[in-house]
């Protein structure tokens, strides 16, 4: 599972692709969440996290939404900076 970026306590992983599942998402994980959230719009789909971090992770995502959707068709992963 490669580390995309990190930021606020927050790391941003994607699961290798064969053994993932559609919709494209990635997961944002800190000490006591772990949750996939889409590419396609950055809400959250599955399970819970916290609202100021998940509102982080939809920014990072909205942000980054290319490199991360190129990221999930190619499986070709790299670090994108973290947000500021």
């Amino acid at each position: 599972m490669p580390t995309i970026s990190s930021f606020y306590g927050i790391i941003i992983v994607m699961y290798l692709r064969n053994k993932e599942h559609n919709p494209p998402h990635i997961h944002a994980i800190t000490q006591d969440f772990d949750a996939p959230f889409q590419i396609s719009d950055g809400e959250i789909m599955d399970g819970e996290f916290p609202p100021k971090a998940s509102a982080m992770v939809k920014e990072f995502i909205l942000k980054n939404q290319d490199d991360l959707l190129e990221m999930w068709e190619t499986g070709c992963y790299r670090k994108l900076p973290p947000l500021k």
